[in-house]
C-alpha cells in the first residue's frame, strides 16, 4: 500500500459519512517542500457539509484521526499535513524487496492476455537508420512493462517488405547496378540506387511510370521481379538482425506486408457484403464522414490495393491468430490519421475489437533540430551511431577504471545503453535533437549515470560482504534515507502509470530519481560506519540496486555490476 492510500484510508475512517474513499484520495496531494509533510489533504471540500472555516474542519479532523502509520499530523491553515511513520513504511518495503527481488511491482492484471507490438518495421533495402530507434526501442520497453503487468506480448516487425519502392528499385538495379555491387554491400548499394532513381525521376518523370509497371509485374508474380525482390528482401534481413543483435531486441514476427498479400481479397469482398465500398474517379473508397474523417482509400483506379488495405487484412489476420486483448502500433505521429481511418473501416466491418487496438505515436529524433531524410539520402545510419557509443563509452570506462575485467562487454552494454536510455526518457510524444557526446556521459540525467549508480551500490555491497537476510526486519528512520525508501514504494505505481499510458520515459524518470536519490544519500551517510543501523542501510542500498536494476530491465538495458 502506498503512502496516499494509508491517509485515504485513515481521513475516510472519520470523514465516510461525508466523502467516498475515492473522492478522499482524489483530494490527496504531495507537498512541495518535504517540510509539509509526506501527503496533504485540503480540507476546503468539507466546508459545505460541516458548514465551518476549513481551517476548523483541519484541526477537528487531526485531533480524530488515529493510528500509528503517521509520526506526527500537523495542521497548516486549510490542510492537514501528514508525515508518515518513516520505520514502519522503510521496513515494510525493504522486506517486500527483499523476498520479491526483481518480481517487485509484478502484477497479474493482464491475466496472460496476448498483446501484438507492430514495431520497429523498417523497409527492405534500405539501411536502419537513427529514425527507426524510436518504434524499435519504444515498442521492446512497452512489451517489457506489459509482461511485468501480467500480459502476453508479441513483437511483430512489420517489414516494409512490398509497395511502388520495389517498382523503383527494380528500374534502378536493371538501369545502373550489378550483381556484384548488391553482393558487395547490399543495402549501400540498394540505398544509392533508390537515391539515384529519385534523383533521375526529378528529370525523366517517365520512370515512375516504369516503376509502377515493375510493380504491377511483381503483385502478379512476374519471375524475375519475385526472384530480385526476394533477393533485396534476404540481403536486407541479413543487416537489419546485425542491428537487433546490437540493441538486443527480437521478435516473434517478421510478416511484413507482402505476407498479407493474398488475405487483402477477402478484405474487400467484406467491404462489398457490407455495401461500404463506393466509387470515386474510378477509385474505390469506405466514406468515413461519420467520423469526421476523410474517405479511407482501399483500391487505386488502376486496381492495385493500398497500405490501408493490407493493414486491415493485419488487423484481422492478427485479432484470428492472437485473439488479443490488445493490439499496439507503435507507429510515428505522422500517420495518427491512417490509424483513425483503420480503425473506423474495421468498426464500420462491425468489429467492435477494433476499440482494442491503440495506435502509440512519437516525436522525431532531429539532428540540429531538422528532420532526417532518407529519400535525399541523408541518413545516420544506427550501427554507426551504436558503435560510436560504446567507443565513447569504452574511452571513459578506460579513463576511470582501466583494469576493469570485462572492458569491451561493459563498454558494449553503457554505450548502446546509453542510446537506448536517452530516446525513452524522452517523452515520447516530444520530438529531440541527439547529441553523442551528451548522451554517453557518465554524469547528468543520463543511462550511463543510473548504470554507475548501480555499480557504486554493487561495489559497497561487496566491500561489506552484505546478503540479504529475507527473514530479518531492516528499518530506518533517518530524513536521508527516506527519499529513497519513498522512491522505491512508488516503483508498482509507477509500473503502472507506464503501461497505462505506454509511456516508458515514466520508468527513465524513476530510474534517473532513484539515482540521484541514492548519491545523495551516498554522499551525506556513512553507510559503512559501524553501529546499530547499518545492516538496515546496507539492506536500503541492496533494495535500491534491486529496483534500479529493474527499471533498466524494463527499458532493455543491462545493469553492470561493475564499471
Amino acid at each position: 500500500m502506498n503512502n496516499k492510500e494509508i491517509v485515504a484510508k485513515a481521513i475516510y475512517a472519520v470523514v465516510k459519512d461525508d466523502l467516498s474513499l475515492e473522492t478522499v484520495m482524489q483530494l490527496l496531494e504531495n507537498p512541495k517542500s518535504v517540510d509539509h509533510g509526506d501527503v496533504a489533504f485540503p480540507a476546503f471540500s468539507l466546508a459545505k457539509v460541516y458548514r465551518k472555516a476549513p481551517q476548523q474542519i483541519a484541526a477537528d479532523l487531526a485531533e480524530k484521526i488515529e493510528g500509528s502509520d503517521f509520526e506526527k499530523i500537523e495542521v497548516v491553515g486549510p490542510y492537514l499535513n501528514f508525515f508518515m511513520n518513516k520505520e514502519m513504511v522503510s521496513r515494510a518495503v525493504i522486506t517486500q524487496i527483499a523476498k520479491e527481488k526483481g518480481h517487485y511491482g509484478d502484477s497479474s492484471i493482464g491475466g496472460k492476455g496476448s498483446v501484438p507490438i507492430d514495431m520497429s518495421s523498417p523497409n527492405i533495402a534500405k539501411p536502419i537508420s537513427m529514425g527507426h530507434l524510436r518504434s524499435t526501442v519504444i515498442g521492446n520497453s512497452i512489451a517489457f512493462i506489459l509482461e511485468k503487468i501480467g500480459y502476453s506480448p508479441v513483437r511483430i516487425n512489420h517489414l516494409g517488405d512490398w509497395g511502388t519502392q520495389f517498382g523503383k528499385l527494380i528500374v534502378a538495379y536493371k538501369k545502373w547496378g550489378s550483381e556484384e555491387g548488391v553482393k558487395n554491400a547490399p543495402i549501400t548499394e540498394l540505398l544509392r540506387l533508390y537515391v539515384q532513381f529519385h534523383e533521375e525521376a526529378e528529370t525523366q518523370p517517365e520512370l515512375e511510370e516504369e516503376a509502377r509497371a515493375w510493380f504491377k509485374k511483381l503483385e502478379e508474380g512476374d519471375q524475375e521481379a519475385t526472384d530480385l525482390w526476394q533477393w533485396f528482401r534476404t540481403e536486407s534481413l541479413k543487416e537489419f538482425d546485425k542491428i537487433y543483435g546490437m540493441l538486443e531486441v527480437s521478435f516473434d514476427s517478421y510478416n511484413g506486408e507482402a505476407f498479407y498479400n493474398d488475405k487483402m481479397a477477402e478484405i474487400v469482398t467484406m467491404l462489398e457484403e457490407k455495401h461500404l465500398l463506393q466509387e470515386n474517379q474510378g477509385a474505390e473508397i469506405v466514406d468515413l464522414s461519420a467520423y469526421d474523417l476523410n474517405p479511407a482509400l482501399i483500391k487505386k483506379s488502376d486496381g492495385a490495393t493500398l497500405y490501408i488495405t493490407r493493414d486491415l487484412a493485419a488487423a484481422v489476420y492478427r485479432k484470428r491468430t492472437y485473439d488479443f486483448a490488445k493490439a499496439i502500433y507503435v507507429v510515428g505521429n505522422e500517420q495518427s490519421n491512417h490509424f483513425k481511418q483503420l480503425k473506423a473501416v474495421l468498426k464500420e466491418l462491425g468489429f467492435d475489437w477494433s476499440d482494442d487496438m491503440h495506435h502509440v505515436p512519437f516525436g522525431l529524433i532531429t539532428q540540429g533540430g531538422k528532420k532526417l531524410s532518407t529519400r535525399k539520402g541523408k541518413i545516420v545510419l544506427l550501427e554507426e551511431v551504436l558503435n560510436e557509443a560504446v567507443s565513447l563509452a569504452n574511452k571513459q570506462i578506460m579513463e576511470k577504471n582501466p583494469d576493469l575485467p570485462n572492458r569491451e562487454e561493459v563498454a558494449r552494454q553503457v554505450g548502446i545503453g546509453s542510446v537506448i536510455f536517452h530516446d525513452l526518457k524522452n517523452d515520447r510524444l516530444n520530438n529531440f535533437d541527439f547529441v553523442l557526446e551528451e548522451v554517453v556521459r557518465f554524469e547528468g540525467e543520463t543511462g550511463p549515470y543510473v548504470q554507475y549508480t548501480h555499480a557504486r551500490a554493487m561495489s559497497i555491497l561487496r566491500k561489506a560482504d552484505f546478503t540479504i537476510d529475507e527473514t530479518k526486519e531492516y528499518a530506518l528512520n533517518d530524513k536521508e534515507s527516506w527519499e529513497v525508501v519513498k522512491l522505491l514504494q512508488k516503483f508498482p505505481d509507477v509500473v503502472l502509470q507506464a503501461a497505462d499510458k505506454y509511456e516508458p520515459s515514466v520508468i527513465a524518470k524513476h530510474a534517473i530519481q532513484v539515482a540521484q536519490a541514492f548519491n545523495k544519500y551516498y554522499a551525506h551517510v556513512k553507510i559503512l560506519a559501524d553501529d546499530a543501523e547499518k545492516e538496515s542501510r546496507l539492506a536500503l542500498v541492496y533494495a535500491m540496486a534491486t529496483i534500479i536494476k529493474e527499471d533498466l530491465r524494463l527499458l532493455g538495458l543491462h545493469a553492470p555490476n561493475e564499471m
